[in-house]
C-alpha cells in the first residue's frame, strides 16, 4: 500500500507519518512546503516532493508518480487569526490546493481513498443548546478559515457524489501537542513560559481572552484517528474527532505555569481579542468511536507537559524555520529521497 501525505512536514503532518512508518508496511510520500525540521528523522524512510499545490500540474504530476491508495490531505494555511487579516489568501490556498487533490484523482482514474480535513471551525457560532457539537449541527462559520473549511468538506462531498472518489471528511477540533508552531494559545504561552525559565524575557506571559473552552485533543491521537478514519471511515461521510471534554486557556495556562514552576504575571492584550468569541465547544465523537472504535489515549496534562519541553528546546537551541525550498513543477529527479 501507499499514502501521499499531503503537508508531510507540518505539526500533524509530521506525527502521522511517524505514526504511518510504526504501525503499517506502507510506503509514504509526502508533499513538503518550507519547513523540512520536523521531519528530518524520517527522512531516509519516506519520499518527498518539495511543491506548492496551488496549481494543478504540480500535483497531478505528484498523484501520479506516487499513485497513493491513501491521499491525506493535510495542507492547509491553519491559523483564523491570518485569515481575518488576509481572507482571500486562505480562501484560495486552501480550496484550491483541495480542489487540485481531487481533481487529479479524477484525471488519473485512481482508486485513491482520500481524507479531507476540516474543522470545528465550520460549526463557528455554537450556541449552548448545541452542545456537544455532533455532525447535524449547523455550519455557521465567523472566519474565513472556517469558510475555506466549509468549502474543503463539501467539495470532498461533491467529489464522492459527482466522480465517485472515496472521500473521508472529517472535522478535527483543537489539537496541541510538540511541533505546533506559534499562532496557537498552547504554543503561544509555551514559547513564552519557556523564554522566561531562560531569562530572555520578564516574568510576564502576555494573553488574550482565557476565559473561551474549547475541546483539545493530543496530536498524536489525531494521527492516529486520522488513519482510522480513512481505512475505517465511511466513504461521503463526515466524523468528528475531538476530546469530548472542554478546557479553557485559562486552564492551559495555568497548567503550563504549574509544570513550569516559575512565578509569573498574566497580562492581557486587547489586540489579542477576537472580534466574535465562542464561549464553549465540546465535541460529539459517538458517531467515530461507534465506526473505528477509537478513544482519545494521551492526557491533557501530558500534552502540555510535551508541548512545553518542546519549546524548551526550541528557545533554549534558538531554532528558527529553515528558508523553505525552492518551489517548481516537479520532474523525476526532484524528489528528495525515494524509498528503494
Amino acid at each position: 500500500m501507499r499514502a501521499l501525505i499531503t503537508g508531510i512536514s507540518g505539526f500533524v503532518g509530521s506525527h502521522l507519518a511517524e505514526y504511518l512508518l510504526a504501525h503499517t508496511d506502507w510506503e509514504i510520500a509526502g508533499t513538503v512546503y518550507g519547513r523540512l525540521d520536523n521531519i528530518a528523522h524520517l527522512r531516509d524512510q519516506i519520499a518527498l516532493y518539495p511543491a506548492e499545490l496551488s496549481r494543478l500540474e504540480v500535483v497531478r504530476f505528484i498523484v501520479e508518480e506516487t499513485r497513493p491508495d491513501f491521499v491525506f490531505h493535510l495542507a492547509a494555511q491553519p491559523i483564523s487569526a491570518l485569515s481575518r487579516v488576509d481572507p482571500w489568501f486562505t480562501l484560495e490556498n486552501n480550496i484550491r490546493a483541495q480542489l487540485n487533490v481531487l481533481e487529479s484523482v479524477v484525471q488519473l482514474k485512481l482508486p485513491s481513498r482520500v481524507l479531507v480535513v476540516g474543522s470545528s471551525e465550520e460549526y463557528g457560532k455554537i450556541e449552548p443548546e448545541d452542545l456537544p457539537v455532533d455532525e447535524e449541527t449547523p455550519l455557521r462559520p465567523v472566519t474565513p478559515y472556517g469558510v475555506s473549511k466549509v468549502a474543503q468538506d463539501f467539495l470532498g462531498l461533491q467529489y464522492y457524489l459527482s466522480y465517485g472518489v472515496a472521500t473521508v471528511r472529517v472535522r478535527s477540533f483543537n489539537h496541541v501537542g510538540p511541533r505546533q508552531r506559534e499562532g496557537f494559545v498552547a504554543a503561544d504561552f509555551a514559547r513564552q513560559i519557556a523564554e522566561i525559565e531562560l531569562g530572555l524575557r520578564p516574568p510576564q506571559v502576555v494573553v488574550g481572552d482565557l476565559s473561551a473552552g474549547r475541546d483539545f485533543s493530543d496530536v498524536r491521537d489525531v494521527a492516529r484517528a486520522y488513519h482510522l478514519a480513512l481505512t475505517l471511515g465511511e466513504p461521503g461521510e463526515v466524523y468528528n474527532i475531538g476530546s469530548g471534554s472542554s478546557y479553557t486557556a485559562g486552564v492551559l495556562l495555568e497548567t503550563l505555569i504549574r509544570l513550569s514552576g516559575k512565578r509569573v504575571a498574566v497580562v492581557q492584550d486587547p489586540a489579542r481579542l477576537r472580534p466574535v468569541e465562542v464561549p464553549r465547544v465540546i465535541a460529539d465523537i459517538g458517531k467515530f468511536r461507534t465506526r473505528t472504535g477509537w478513544e482519545p489515549a494521551i492526557s491533557f496534562e501530558q500534552s502540555m507537559s510535551d508541548v512545553l519541553a518542546y519549546w524548551r528546546e526550541q528557545v533554549r537551541t534558538g531554532a528558527t524555520d529553515p528558508t523553505p525550498l525552492e518551489l517548481r513543477i516537479p520532474d523525476p529527479g526532484s524528489r528528495l529521497h525515494s524509498k528503494p
